[in-house]
């Protein structure tokens, strides 16, 4: 029950995308993939997710799935770029519903974007199980940085999102609507409760002053053991007070509205004026 890991970074917006794989059946999913964004120009590019699947073909790997541990704010998903190019089914939370709906009034999109994640193949609910080729899988509901975060656990692996960052750089904001530094602390007990040695994989490192690298992989024991803000021994009211006081200060992530109107469409684009053209709306004052 240990798959293999590969992980690709893009330090533009300093994600970390993930093929995990079945080594016996070959059969892999791809975790928070990376759609390129530059937001001056409003042009979108593929070379990132390029990159991952020319691994897929190389190691002769098969998508069976596409997930996303949460929508993002920090970046646009490729996730219909993989099932055009490689198959696949696109799996998120299933409380993806609450985002579609607050930010569907934020952007006042369209009447006819659905509420109900009927864009995504398979929503799933807390604990319910998948498989990965012969290495079983679970989605875990932790909220408190979205409302729609999960842990996504496959065989010895998890994959957390935003909710952990290594232990030298603490853990997500909760600022965002429906954000909430309670819940966050009691969804990261939910991991913490996992055996010691789970390998924890990241969506993003921001990198801690006193690191020299980028880092992706870290364990349950190291993050109980050394996390900077929610380590064994940092109780539920001490957490939300650091992080309710940290939050205030931050600004919000470069490309938070481009990327929240695509990631709560499964990653197309609203659709197009009578020009043919998409367009990305600013709301004015909403934040």
């Amino acid at each position: 029950m240990k798959p293999h890991v590969k992980t690709f970074f893009d330090e533009e917006t300093f994600t970390a995308s993930h093929i995990v794989s079945d080594p016996s059946t070959k059969r892999c999913a791809v975790i928070d993939s990376v759609l390129n964004f530059d937001a001056a120009a409003g042009r979108t590019s593929t070379e990132f997710a390029d990159k991952m699947i020319d691994y897929i073909k190389q190691n002769n790997l098969k998508l069976e799935w596409i997930f996303e541990t949460h929508v993002h704010a920090d970046h646009l998903t490729a996730a219909p770029y993989f099932k055009q190019k490689l198959g696949g089914k696109l799996g998120v939370s299933a409380h993806i519903d609450t985002i579609q709906s607050t930010f569907g009034e934020v952007f006042n999109a369209e009447n006819g974007f659905a509420r109900d994640g009927s864009q995504f193949d398979k929503l799933f609910d807390d604990q319910e199980k998948f498989s990965l080729g012969s290495i079983d899988g679970y989605f875990m509901h932790t909220p408190g940085h979205t409302p729609a975060c999960a842990t996504i656990v496959i065989g010895d692996a998890a994959f957390v999102g935003d909710t952990l960052f290594m232990p030298d750089y603490g853990t997500a904001r909760c600022d965002f609507p429906g954000g909430d530094a309670r819940t966050l602390f009691w969804s990261i007990q939910k991991i913490f409760a996992l055996p010691p040695e789970t390998r924890l994989f990241l969506c993003h490192d921001y990198k801690s002053p006193t690191r020299d690298e980028f880092a992706w992989e870290t364990t349950v024991a190291e993050q109980r053991e050394k996390n900077v803000h929610v380590k064994d021994g940092i109780n539920e009211d001490e957490f939300v007070e650091m992080r309710e006081t940290r939050d205030k200060t931050l600004s919000m992530p470069r490309l938070i509205l481009p990327s929240v109107q695509v990631n709560m469409r499964a990653g197309e684009m609203p659709p197009p004026d009578d020009n043919g053209i998409s367009y990305l709306r600013t709301p004015i004052n909403a934040f």
